[in-house]
């Protein structure tokens, strides 16, 4: 095997690795989505929620598409301002 060769493989490994890194970022983000929804979710982060989705799936992005990083970086900045908006259970009420 070449040297041209492993590190083409060893892209290859890596650039699978991340692909299922954001395929689970995104099972997660629709998991989540759907539970915050359910609850009562304010409709701004459902923007955010399809705008993450659009970004992973439109084929224009800030690093080449072997490269998953940016995708998800958006996927988690979604996942976290989703979990920012979800509405707080009702504490004890106060006498």
């Amino acid at each position: 095997m070449d040297t041209s060769d492993t590190l083409l493989v060893i892209a290859a490994v890596v650039a699978v690795a991340l692909l299922a890194l954001a395929v689970a970022l995104l099972v997660r983000l629709v998991r989540t989505r759907r539970s915050l929804r359910q609850a009562g979710l304010p409709t701004g982060p459902r923007w955010v929620f399809w705008g993450a989705v659009a970004y992973l799936v439109l084929p224009t992005d800030l690093l080449p598409d072997p490269v998953y990083l940016d995708d998800i970086g958006v996927l988690l900045l979604a996942l976290r301002s989703l979990h920012a908006a979800r509405p707080l259970p009702p504490g004890p009420s106060e006498p």
